[in-house]
């Protein structure tokens, strides 16, 4: 691996033989020159991109030590490709049938990039969030507090002090075996009935704001639990839907046009179909398309 004073050297030599440059995209840097070649912050930033290190257009700081590396890289990546050219490894069949599958790649993925740029745009987000909401259905949330014990006749002892007055959060803290919620008073927070066990579902269904509920059977003992509040669940916000409303707007993208392209196609299968997997039919995304994702969802309950 070149150090970056390596790089210093290497742009340092060239500095008196500079070519004019045309940088491939707006607003490109040269930042790096590899036997008169340019190597552009674009080049560093798509290879820390095919890394994982950053999403597709998300920026990266040319002074962070992340850039600096995967400069290193590529200055190791063209250094080996031009010794490997001078060897003519570039003819031999095998690199041939290489070079081509990742030129079809690469070119595929263009493709892909330019039809969902042009398809996933903030009307379409917008425009599917606006649907999303009209169709779904917000349930009711419940707030509440809860007290769990080991027997029926230590819940029942407790619900008595309860009557005569006795603080909840006091009792809670006191008596309740439920390490999860026992310091800060038994309180549940906000939660929809359907995420909840069972026997809480029946015990809480029809209960209303302010009633004590219990007790009650349930897994870890027998439990006391009072509705401090009662609402409708707020909406998924856009924002935190956006990432997902784009995940499925791509994937409808890239589903459309590979249902043309086959549609349109002679595609001979050659192969038998695998013995364990059913025949499913339709276009199939390429790998490099995001997983078919639903329409948003609404998010998890405080």
């Amino acid at each position: 691996m070149l150090s970056v004073m390596t790089c210093a050297l290497l742009l340092a030599a060239c500095g008196q033989n500079k070519v004019a440059e045309k940088p491939p995209e707006p607003g490109d840097t040269a930042v790096a020159r590899v036997n008169g070649q340019v190597i552009w912050a674009s080049d560093v930033k798509r290879e820390a991109v095919a890394q994982g290190l950053i999403s597709e257009g998300e920026p990266l700081d040319i002074s962070s030590e992340v850039f600096r590396q995967r400069l290193d890289e590529v200055i190791d990546q063209k250094l080996l490709a031009a010794e490997a050219a001078k060897r003519k490894l570039d003819k031999e069949t095998v690199a041939q049938r290489r070079l081509d599958a990742a030129r079809e790649r690469i070119l595929g993925d263009m493709l892909v990039e330019g039809v969902v740029e042009k398809a996933v745009t903030e009307d379409a987000i917008r425009k599917l969030y606006a649907e999303q909401q009209k169709l779904s259905k917000r349930s009711e949330e419940i707030r509440a507090r809860q007290i769990i014990v080991a027997s029926q006749a230590e819940a029942e002892s407790v619900k008595k002090l309860l009557a005569t007055g006795a603080s909840f959060d006091a009792l809670a803290m006191e008596r309740s075996t439920d390490q999860a919620t026992r310091f800060n008073g038994g309180d549940l927070g906000y939660f929809t009935l359907d995420v909840m066990p069972e026997p809480y579902g029946v015990a809480l269904k029809d209960a209303q704001k302010g009633q004590l509920v219990g007790p009650f059977a349930a897994e870890g003992g027998w439990v006391l639990v009072r509705v401090e509040d009662k609402r409708t669940e707020e909406p998924i916000t856009l924002e935190a839907a956006r990432p997902q409303i784009v995940r499925f707007l791509t994937y409808d993208q890239v589903r459309d046009i590979l249902e043309k392209l086959r549609g349109s196609a002679k595609v001979e299968m050659l192969i038998g179909k695998p013995q364990d997997a059913p025949n499913t039919g339709g276009a199939q995304e390429p790998a490099s398309a995001p997983a078919e994702a639903p329409p948003p969802a609404q998010p998890a309950k405080n």
